[in-house]
């Protein structure tokens, strides 16, 4: 598949296939567009060891690489740390310990984000 281009989109739905066929815990997708420059989704799961969370890493990378695409960045592989982050550019995949990702909780700090705060214009001679 050399030339084909995946939406964003596509490659956040590959990444949760991927991490659901390595058994991860309750995988996620949280659509940061409008919201933030750093990526258009985050992919967010969490498993049961570092060995698992290896290996989820390691589907997602693998299933990626098939559609062409290979992350800019890998973090946590290595140091088994309780988070593995892969950036994709367009879509940064979050691997978690449970521990890790409650702590964390990127579903919420971002969810958080979509109530905006309404600003009162200035009034004349103001500012």
């Amino acid at each position: 598949m050399r030339g084909h281009k995946i939406s964003s989109d596509g490659l956040a739905e590959l990444l949760l296939a991927a991490a659901e066929s390595k058994k991860a815990w309750q995988p996620a997708k949280v659509d940061l567009r409008g919201k933030t420059t750093v990526a258009d989704y985050f992919v967010v799961c969490d498993g049961e060891t570092d060995r698992q969370l290896r290996a989820i890493a390691d589907e997602m990378m693998d299933r990626a690489r098939v559609e062409g695409v290979r992350p800019l960045a890998v973090d946590g592989y290595q140091e088994a740390a309780g988070w593995i982050l892969l950036d994709f550019d367009s879509v940064v995949a979050h691997v978690f310990l449970p521990g890790e990702r409650s702590y964390y909780d990127l579903e919420a700090l971002w969810a958080a984000s979509q109530k905006r705060r309404r600003v009162k214009p200035l009034r004349d001679g103001e500012g």
